[in-house]
């Protein structure tokens, strides 16, 4: 699903695609880039957020009986009613349900849903859903296991960067920091093609660095952006 506010026309494919193949042709990295509108639907948090709104209002309604019944019989009428067990359980199935069913109703937007997953979780499953696209798509698939995948994750404003073995073990972690903060800042600033281009120049230069391109290199793996 493409996300609203952010999108790529047909010159960012081009740009990308022509920025993969220049960063190619000095280096022996297999470049691969892939834009999603989402890693996750974040459904399961939606739910947990529901639940904790029922169980929050249960909660009042059980510290407050006596303020909240006479509120209700006050909005309904009831000057002489009986507050049974069964109708204050009946009164109790009620709240829990409205407020459960209003907070997920809530999340149905989606820019709501996303503010309140806590930042660890994002940044853990678009990383899973990185390292699963990585598998399929450039893992083991070049000759020097020198494929890299430039994963970007529009709803959830994140990036991330996924190196093969050969790479991964001459290249460190926070090597490629800049490349993922210069993509992260395009993003903000609604440019996710640009964003994706500076990213790849920058992998390039580093992959050019340390896996120098042989005379009898072939692109082993398609210079396209692949968009989810």
């Amino acid at each position: 699903m493409a996300h609203p506010l952010l999108h790529l026309d047909e010159a960012d494919h081009q740009a990308i695609s022509a920025a993969v193949a220049k960063a190619e042709e000095h280096s022996a990295g297999e470049i691969v880039t892939i834009i999603a509108g989402e890693s996750n639907t974040f459904h399961d948090v939606a739910l947990l957020w529901s639940a904790l709104a029922a169980m929050a209002a249960l909660t009042v309604l059980a510290l407050f009986p006596d303020f909240y019944l006479a509120k209700i019989d006050w909005v309904l009428g009831n000057w002489q009613a009986e507050w049974t067990p069964q109708k204050v359980f009946a009164l109790a199935l009620f709240v829990a349900s409205a407020k459960f069913l209003g907070m997920w109703l809530l999340q149905l937007w989606r820019p709501l849903r996303l503010a309140l997953v806590p930042a660890p979780l994002k940044h853990a499953r678009v990383r899973d859903r990185a390292e699963r696209y990585f598998k399929v798509g450039a893992e083991r698939r070049t000759h020097g296991r020198t494929g890299i995948l430039i994963y970007l994750s529009l709803a959830e404003r994140r990036a991330e960067i996924v190196a093969d073995e050969a790479i991964a073990s001459k290249v460190l972690p926070e090597v490629w920091g800049d490349a993922m903060a210069v993509m992260i800042a395009e993003i903000r600033a609604g440019r996710p093609g640009p964003g994706m281009v500076a990213a790849v120049e920058r992998v390039g230069a580093v992959l050019a660095e340390h896996f120098p391109r042989a005379e009898d290199d072939k692109n082993e793996l398609p210079d396209r952006l692949i968009e989810l």
